[in-house]
């Protein structure tokens, strides 16, 4: 269904978030959308017994190339177990990054709190589950404290911003939906400002930025970032990006919330933290924005890039392009290239297959002889299932220094199997996805699997960077983060 259609049931976005309910039900508007999408009089019981019938068995057929590199870690630190009675996973850690300017390091355990790592020991710097008394880390998944960005000038403003979750009806969302549909818990984005951005740990004021109803716990605000490439002056500098997951409305049944150009579900935003223009006067759109220009095609203000399922990490090339995964539903993982708004397919497509016409989202089908009247943007990079648990853990473009076999390599893996993945970047491109090659790691001059040394079949596999460029790897059950020290690359795929 093209994304133009969608907006039969969302343009008053702007009533929603002032509180109003134009949708009088959410049957009403998937009927909308239901007889919106048929073409030339063929029913989309039609078109799915067609589809069905071309379901593709193994979308990729060809094995990921295994490419000889073997990267030493070195075990940095173990955060402290924030499960109860030690039970797996012992901590929820899942984003190391750091202050710019600062030198300071900190990883996020989805718990509620945030440490700062200082050698191989770590110190909570801020306790956002004690201090925002709706916080809710329940029942797991995706849920509970999101994500991280200390602003490009926190040595100057103590400003840092996240994402956490709370129980339905904890404040008033900005943006919502029909109320025939139920809230399962709210997303919401915060600022704080530390009144001596030295201290060891947090002491300063908290305001809240926006807040997301969500129809399930999974797919929710998982990731902010800043561009770190974006120097003071530039037009991004400052901008903060919000990856919204669709907030499993797809798998619910509301498949109409996600792949639209008014609705914020699936998306990438784009915000300006201390600006003041949006509907809720608490932050700024910037007037640059894809769809905020007068005489811009009609759209959410904050809007970057949308038709995503899980925008798992945000991150920069060298080159300054931006690199976003995916994480599918029964087939596809991928990686994106984004361009400012383009539209990447979610969910009517995955990866370079079609879900177009079919209820079961378990299996793909090719892609339309009229494909190109939906305009997406297909991804740079995938891999299938192989008819196993796959999501794409998000990693980094290599930019430091220490390690010259890494140079020009976006590392990434899998989260719940740890398997070890990288492109090389002169590769990416949006005519063919890119080949993926397969890495693995030893420590102590031993090669080990991840499992191995986690001690867990699920290895809840997470990515993290320094302000130098070094990458970390965390894994959730055992709570220890590694760092990327050594490498060697014999007869490797390059």
């Amino acid at each position: 269904m093209p994304a133009e259609q969608t907006t039969r049931a969302s343009d008053t976005a702007n009533r929603r978030r002032a509180g109003t309910n134009p949708l009088t039900s959410g049957r009403a508007a998937a009927l909308v959308l239901s007889l919106s999408g048929c073409l030339g009089g063929e029913t989309r019981s039609a078109k799915r017994e067609a589809a069905v019938a071309t379901a593709i068995a193994d979308p990729i057929p060809s094995a990921i190339t295994a490419s000889h590199l073997v990267v030493g870690l070195k075990l940095v630190a173990q955060l402290p177990a924030s499960s109860i009675d030690g039970a797996l996973p012992r901590t929820r850690i899942t984003k190391l990054d750091y202050a710019p300017r600062t030198g300071r390091a900190f990883v996020l355990d989805l718990r509620g709190k945030l440490y700062e790592l200082r050698g191989s020991t770590s110190t909570v710097y801020l306790d956002l589950a004690r201090l925002k008394p709706g916080f809710i880390e329940e029942p797991g998944l995706g849920t509970g404290f999101g994500s991280f960005a200390f602003h490009p000038d926190f040595a100057e403003n103590g400003l840092l911003y996240t994402t956490h979750s709370e129980a339905p009806g904890s404040g008033r969302a900005d943006f919502g939906y029909a109320d025939s549909i139920k809230v399962k818990l709210q997303w919401v984005l915060s600022e704080w400002k530390a009144a001596k951005p030295t201290r060891a740990t947090f002491f300063g004021t908290s305001r809240e930025l926006l807040r997301v109803n969500m129809v399930s716990e999974i797919h929710g605000v998982q990731e902010i970032a800043f561009n770190p490439a974006s120097n003071a002056g530039a037009a991004d500098h400052g901008l903060l990006y919000i990856g919204v997951g669709d907030g499993g409305s797809v798998e619910n049944g509301f498949p109409f919330l996600a792949r639209s150009r008014t609705m914020v579900w699936g998306t990438i935003l784009r915000i300006d933290p201390l600006g003041s223009n949006s509907a809720n006067a608490q932050y700024g759109v910037p007037p640059d924005n894809p769809f905020a220009a007068a005489g811009a095609t009609r759209g959410l203000g904050e809007l970057y890039a949308y038709g995503f399922r899980n925008p798992h990490r945000i991150t920069w090339s060298t080159s300054g392009d931006m690199l976003v995964p995916n994480i599918g539903q029964g087939n596809i993982e991928s990686l994106d290239l984004i361009a400012a708004g383009h539209d990447y397919g979610w969910p009517i497509r995955e990866g370079t297959f079609s879900l177009e016409g079919s209820t079961d989202r378990s299996k793909v089908y090719p892609l339309p002889a009229n494909d190109s009247v939906q305009s997406v943007t297909y991804p740079v990079a995938q891999y299938d299932h192989d008819g196993k648990v796959a999501a794409i853990s998000g990693g980094f473009e290599y930019r430091g220094t220490a390690i010259p076999q890494l140079a020009g390599k976006y590392l990434f893996g899998d989260i719940p199997t740890g398997r070890l993945l990288y492109v090389n970047m002169a590769d990416l491109s949006h005519r063919t996805p890119a080949p993926i090659h397969g890495w693995s790691v030893a420590v102590n001059g031993v090669e080990r699997t991840l499992r191995e040394l986690c001690g867990a079949d699920r290895v809840d596999l997470h990515f993290g960077r320094d302000q130098d460029g070094a990458l970390y790897l965390l894994t959730k059950p055992d709570g220890k983060v590694y760092k990327l020290v050594s490498a060697t690359l014999e007869n490797a795929a390059r």
